[in-house]
């Protein structure tokens, strides 16, 4: 019987041997993609690859994606369909091959390697897809009888706008005891016979943010493998609940609560389970618990686990006793969950414990409005009631309308979005509605820049992404060529003087925004020519788009001239990125290995860290870890940068750095013998450049989420000079040394003390109160 572990290593040296590029899971939280809350498909991750937009590191790539769905929560539990959390294999092409190639080779995989009985597997294809008829029937040798054409066969897009095209299924036969007993039943039909194992997406469409839709540069491939399907048929078990993949879980979920994974139970047993591995994983990936956003969408899930928890009959905190089994199973594949296993249990016992009172009031609550109403002999439950349960209790919205479903009762949304709206407006902040949150994606995409098959002078895009050169690790100075001017996203002939332009150059030294660095400012010179950078930032394919404004002379395409960087300016930043790596290991030696950045700014006057950590820092703490970076500064430890393959990258103990994407050759930044991350940015030579550092701020950002801002070099040497100046002014007005203005002050404070306690007792006396 095949393993958990043996089956996902099976998919991937699958299409390894097929020479694709297997990488690794992507983070839970989209990168640079506002259409998205959270990756909920195995390609979502890989869109701009599918666009076009960037160049893929192989033409073929394969994957096990982590993905989270919250938009048919209600089903989880009561179907063996439906997960929050669940592992999406999948192939990709780019541009290479098509239908043949993922129709040939999917078909390969289930008969050959997995020995699937080929009499239990049923295809279904999109209506007018006569091309994957083809394949199926006369290269594969699937009887016509056993194709299905269903309307629905269209995938995609992954959020209001993307890639898409038709699909093709390959469906396994249960078995006809969980059919409808149809004489007809096949796949498309509502009952529970078929299960869909792989979905074979044929991408050769983009829609647009019209809703219409058009031809993507390249044909591509996106496969989607149910890895907790495939698994269930494998080990030929009734669902995947009862797999490998859950077995550590139910037992210690039956120890509990007492009760075991039976009939009766089943629904809050799946439920439990698979809502802890989902809370397990978004919180391993920096997703924190809120009442908006990805937040709110892992704060919902946690809170219908504890919702179920409670019809078995769990004891208050326990669900932090069911994060290990997660980790068992999965820490070995996932080893951030290792890694972040107490701050997941601490974030975890906190929810649980804050929405223990609310379930119980609001429960109670819930059941007296819903026996008003069946009374009056209605069916409907006020939008007013739901909100006022929502407002002044804090019960969940979509916790209201699963019990009262659960009672034959229907919940008024639209009124209860109504009332949400008024309050909202009414505070000056914009409504979410729960749309919104059920759906899991945000309503409109940003997009930004220049369209993908412009040209300039017949120059394609292409061309452009092929031939462009960063310069700016080795040089801040560099002769180039203008390549192209842009203005409002339309291609110019020249500029001259007081136009404010963005402008592409063959190749350059300016470091473009990216995973928290600012981007660099300069000039562009010439004879006669001034341009000012004001910012550089990433274009598509990750072409460096400068944000100028020309200072003197004319501009036009083709002029070659010489790009410098405001040294100053990027040096004061390089100290404060190689701080901010530092400061990540310093931290995660001090509070532990949990801490991990989920969000940073390096700027040339300060640094700002974003970081996973249950509670505020204790000052004793602050002060070991600015400490230990300025032990690291003082060693002068050299600063080297590597290039190597992503795999071999992590087996030397490199970590991710939040917000920067990764290929399959990497770069890795080492502070020799401290911190290893996987990092683009700009860095010093040596920990001695970066002169000192000074923690001046650590605050709180969202339930386990801190923040920490920072200096080093000269904006750490103004800070002094202001805390000095400060205390210079102190010592002056207390009349004291530097050394004695602390304890000056608190005999300051006891004095005030003693004379308030004289004048309230006079004012007694006056009053005689």
């Amino acid at each position: 019987m095949w393993s958990s572990v043996e089956l996902r290593e099976s998919f991937l040296s699958f299409f390894r041997s097929k020479e694709h590029l297997v990488l690794p899971s992507y983070s839970l939280i989209p990168l640079n993609d506002p259409t998205l809350l959270i990756i909920g498909a195995g390609m979502a991750p890989l869109k701009p690859y599918f666009k076009g937009d960037e160049k893929p590191p192989s033409p073929r790539i394969a994957t096990c994606q982590k993905c989270v769905r919250a938009d048919d929560i209600e089903h989880v539990g009561r179907t063996i369909r439906h997960h929050t959390f669940f592992e999406m294999l999948g192939n990709f092409s780019f541009g290479d091959y098509f239908k043949e190639g993922a129709i040939t080779w999917a078909w390969e995989y289930l008969t050959e390697v997995m020995k699937l009985d080929k009499e239990r597997l049923w295809i279904t294809i999109h209506t007018d897809d006569d091309e994957a008829h083809k394949i199926w029937n006369e290269k594969v040798g699937i009887p016509a009888e056993k194709i299905v054409r269903l309307s629905d066969n269209f995938w995609g897009p992954v959020g209001p706008t993307g890639p898409c095209g038709p699909d093709s299924e390959l469906c396994y036969d249960l078995g006809e005891e969980l059919g409808c007993g149809k004489p007809d039943c096949k796949p498309g039909c509502d009952c529970d016979r078929f299960l869909e194992i792989w979905n074979l997406v044929f991408t050769g469409l983009n829609k647009n943010e019209k809703g219409g839709f058009e031809p993507l540069p390249k044909k591509c491939i996106d496969t989607g493998l149910g890895f907790e399907r495939l698994l269930m048929v494998m080990q030929n078990k009734p669902t995947p609940y009862h797999t490998d993949l859950f077995e550590p879980f139910m037992r210690r979920l039956e120890e509990l609560s007492g009760r075991k994974h039976e009939k009766e139970d089943e629904t809050a047993f799946r439920v439990i389970a698979d809502h802890v591995r989902a809370v397990v994983f978004m919180l391993a990936d920096g997703i924190t618990p809120s009442n908006e956003g990805r937040g709110y969408v892992l704060r919902r899930i946690l809170r219908r686990a504890v919702r179920f928890g409670k019809g078995l009959g769990l004891q208050a905190d326990s669900f932090k006793n069911l994060v290990d089994p997660v980790i068992q199973v999965m820490g070995n594949i996932y080893t951030e969950l290792k890694e972040k296993r107490d701050y997941i249990k601490k974030i975890i016992s906190a929810e649980e414990t804050g929405f223990e009172r609310t379930l119980d009031q609001g429960t109670e609550i819930l059941e007296g409005i819903i026996s008003s109403v069946k009374k009056s002999g209605d069916k409907v439950i006020k939008g007013e009631d739901v909100f006022k349960l929502y407002d002044t209790y804090g019960f969940p919205m979509e916790l209201t309308r699963e019990l009262a479903e659960e009672k034959g009762n229907i919940v008024d949304v639209e009124g209860f979005n109504k009332c949400l709206d008024e309050q909202k407006n009414r505070s000056g902040r914009q409504p979410l509605k729960i749309e919104a949150v059920h759906n899991a994606r945000y309503a409109k995409t940003l997009e930004t820049g220049f369209t993908l098959n412009s040209t300039y002078s017949g120059t394609p895009f292409g061309d452009w992404v092929s031939n462009f050169e960063f310069t700016g690790y080795k040089k801040i100075k560099e002769k180039t060529k203008i390549i192209a001017l842009i203005k409002e996203g339309s291609f110019l002939q020249e500029s001259s003087v007081v136009d404010e332009i963005e402008i592409i150059l063959e190749k350059t030294p300016f470091y473009a925004e990216s995973g928290g660095q600012m981007g660099d400012t300069g000039a562009l010179k010439a004879r006669g020519l001034l341009i000012k950078v004001l910012n550089t930032k990433k274009g598509h394919s990750d072409i460096h788009i400068h944000h100028c404004k020309v200072e003197k002379g004319r501009v036009e395409p083709g002029m070659e001239i010489t790009a410098e960087v405001d040294r100053e300016r990027r040096f004061e930043i390089m100290r404060h990125h190689t701080a901010t790596h530092i400061l990540q290991t310093a931290l995660r030696n001090i509070l532990g290995s949990h801490v991990a950045q989920s969000g940073s700014l390096v700027a040339p006057d300060r640094l700002r860290f974003d970081f996973s950590h249950f509670q505020a820092m204790t000052q004793n703490e602050i002060d070991k870890v600015e400490a230990l970076v300025n032990a690291k500064i003082q060693e002068s430890i050299p600063v080297k940068t590597f290039e190597l393959k992503q795999d071999e990258a992590i087996k030397k103990g490199a970590i991710a750095f939040f917000g920067d994407k990764y290929g399959e050759v990497v770069r890795m930044v080492e502070v020799k013998g401290f911190s290893k991350e996987l990092c683009g940015g700009t860095h010093v030579k040596n920990t001695g450049a970066i002169g000192s550092f000074k923690i001046v701020g650590e605050s709180a950002i969202g339930t386990g989420l801190r923040r920490i801002e920072a200096v080093t070099g000269m904006s750490a040497i103004r800070t002094f000079r202001e805390y000095e100046s400060a205390l210079k002014t102190a010592s002056s007005t207390l009349k004291t040394a530097f050394s004695g203005v602390p304890s000056a002050i608190e005999k300051l404070k006891e004095e005030s003390r003693t004379l308030e306690k004289k004048l309230s007792e006079k004012e007694k006396d006056l009053t005689g109160i």
